[in-house]
């Protein structure tokens, strides 16, 4: 039995969030001011995909609650959906965003933090709360990932959107160059033009790795879940077999 109900998990860790983005917002930033404010950084739009994507299970937690022991075809209907929901979610925005963006910035960031995070920011943004946003988001998702089973899509309709979610950021980034004449970030300003666009098919290609890696995470969690209730159930077979 686990020391702490997976329920109780997803509300602390849907409370954080509420928290780190209530702080982050409430930031006094120059670039929050500017066009575009805080949605133009993935790492804002990575934290509201965490906590919708962890409302979403509290309510199912929730709903399930409620709906226990009800016979009601309608609501297991609209409960079946919700999980539906919550596994496409994980599948293709929770879990490939969230790892996506903790592996670059820290890749970033040990090579060169003024490529992502100059030493500027650290007059805005507090030590813990940049661990908030790009260091917590990958435990907290592989904690969720490890106390619930998600049914993952067919893997080409899963990269098929991971990969539309990655144009779509990169090609905002490019609108949001066009209208106030600067990148969002410090490193597509040192690159060339065909540098920049390498480095796009790179991230893009990135985050399609994280999707299969989040894939095989969760059938490997699962399945070695499965193997070892089976043979946690087949001594208890066996004791039956000789009493009788």
């Amino acid at each position: 039995m686990a020391l702490i109900p997976s329920q109780v998990l997803r509300v602390a860790i849907l409370l954080s969030y509420f928290s780190i983005l209530c702080h982050y917002k409430a930031l006094d930033m120059p670039a929050h001011q500017t066009y575009g404010g805080s949605w133009k950084f993935l790492t804002f739009i990575d934290l509201v995909i965490q906590a919708v994507f962890f409302g979403l299970c509290v309510l199912i937690d929730v709903s399930s609650l409620l709906t226990k022991g009800a016979d009601s075809r309608e609501q297991e209907r609209q409960l079946k959906k919700l999980i539906g929901l919550r596994d496409w979610m994980m599948a293709v925005l929770a879990f490939p965003v969230g790892a996506f963006v903790v592996f670059t910035f820290w890749t970033l960031y040990l090579y060169d933090r003024e490529l992502v995070y100059p030493k500027l920011l650290d007059n805005f943004i507090p030590q813990w709360l940049n661990h908030g946003m790009h260091t917590t988001v990958l435990p907290f998702i592989i904690i969720e990932m490890r106390t619930t089973h998600h049914n993952y899509p067919r893997r080409s309709w899963g990269l098929a959107a991971v990969c539309c979610f990655g144009v779509g950021y990169v090609l905002w980034t490019c609108w949001v160059h066009q209208v106030t004449g600067v990148w969002v970030y410090p490193v597509l300003e040192r690159i060339a033009p065909l540098a920049r666009v390498a480095f796009f098919a790179a991230m893009t290609a990135v985050i399609c790795v994280m999707y299969v890696l989040g894939e095989i995470l969760n059938s490997y969690i699962w399945d070695q879940t499965h193997t070892d209730r089976t043979l946690q159930s087949e001594p208890n077979k066996s004791l039956k077999t000789r009493r009788i």
